[in-house]
């Protein structure tokens, strides 16, 4: 009987020794460690990683499986129970660094079974809902902080540099707003700012890099 320690995480930049570390302080005795580095729990089943299918061919009845917690399996909740059952059925019992948790497909008793059926789920399910809620607050996150770029750059110019060097020297020859507008293809306001203004049209330009 082996006691693996599965590890995930989702850089390459991040480091399974912190994981194999918490093990042992929880008294785990590791004799292996199987780890998958820059991948995804949410997009990418267990058995599609490139470490993480090698599970299914090492794990022998009566090993012990070692997570961090279930996140690490996937953050998928139809994932994550149906690879918890498989392992159970082959004689695996998963075990979980973070509260302790022990699955076994060794009870018979049926109150047992409904507990432990029912805690799978549950934990399954939080680790989907938090890989959510992580990705709703990266997206919330992205578009406040485009918000502030636009707040702080104002309405991006629909003219380049080039552009309104043109659109000034129209001006100076005599070229009538319309006009210039027509050929550059801008509308006739933009023409105007740049011509009341133009300091405030090169700041403008700057401001977005141009």
């Amino acid at each position: 009987m082996a006691t693996i320690l599965y590890a995930r995480v989702s850089t390459v930049e991040q480091n399974i020794d912190i994981q194999k570390a918490q093990a042992e302080s929880a008294g785990f005795q590791i004799d292996e460690v199987i780890a998958d580095h820059g991948v995804s729990g949410v997009s990418t089943a267990l058995a599609d990683r490139p470490e993480g299918k090698r599970l299914f061919d090492v794990l022998r009845r009566g090993d012990v499986l070692v997570v961090r917690w279930v996140d690490r399996l996937g953050r998928n909740y139809q994932d994550v129970t149906d690879t918890i059952r498989h392992f159970m059925r082959k004689g695996v019992v998963i075990r979980t660094v973070i509260n302790g948790l022990t699955f076994d497909g060794a009870t018979t008793d049926p109150m047992q079974e409904a507990v432990r059926d029912a805690l799978i789920a549950f934990m399954a399910a939080t680790a989907q809902a938090q890989a959510e809620a992580i990705k709703e607050a990266q997206r919330a996150g992205i578009a406040a902080a485009r918000e502030n770029i636009t707040a702080y750059r104002g309405r991006k110019p629909s003219y380049d540099r080039p552009t309104l060097e043109r659109i000034l020297e129209m001006n100076r020859n005599g070229v009538a707003t319309l006009a210039i507008a027509k050929e550059l293809g801008l509308s006739r306001g933009a023409v105007r700012r740049v011509i009341d203004n133009p300091d405030e049209a090169v700041k403008a330009l700057e401001k977005w890099g141009a």
